[in-house]
């Protein structure tokens, strides 16, 4: 199901850089009318979140997961073993991106041999990519 202009789109940020983050999140508010997205600078963190959302709802569990690799406390690779180790969304319902500016064809291959995630995706981010990656058609 594409998201359509009524159903809210849930996004979660895991990204250590502020600024990164703050320009992602005004590229996908331009790229979707209706997004609720929360930032989480460390894996550590978001882990903490989703473990809570997963308590409390399920359902409520965000649609996509955009994930740096490299972060302190906990960097990417470290989240993806502790997410799938906690089995944090057995529902499926959320579809995981790495998005990171490293050029590493290790990094790429090692991020798409981890079946939770859905690609890999090279910052800087743009509208279209956003597009691309929510599949949201061209109006």
């Amino acid at each position: 199901m594409s998201p359509n202009n009524d159903s809210t789109v849930s996004v979660l940020l895991v990204d250590d850089d502020e600024i990164n983050n703050f320009i992602s999140i005004k590229l996908i508010k331009k790229a979707l009318t209706n997004t609720s997205i929360m930032a989480c600078l460390n894996g550590k963190f978001a882990i903490d979140q989703l473990v809570e959302i997963q308590k409390k709802n399920p359902a409520d569990m965000p649609d996509y997961i955009l994930l740096d690799i490299n972060m302190p406390i906990m960097n990417g690779w470290e989240f993806l073993d502790e997410y799938k180790r906690l089995n944090i969304d057995p529902l499926g319902k959320s579809k995981i991106y790495i998005i990171s500016s490293s050029v590493f064809s290790n990094d790429i291959n090692k991020a798409r041999s981890y079946p939770l995630v859905k690609d890999f995706v090279s910052k800087p981010l743009n509208v279209e990519k956003i597009k691309e990656l929510f599949g949201v058609t061209a109006q």
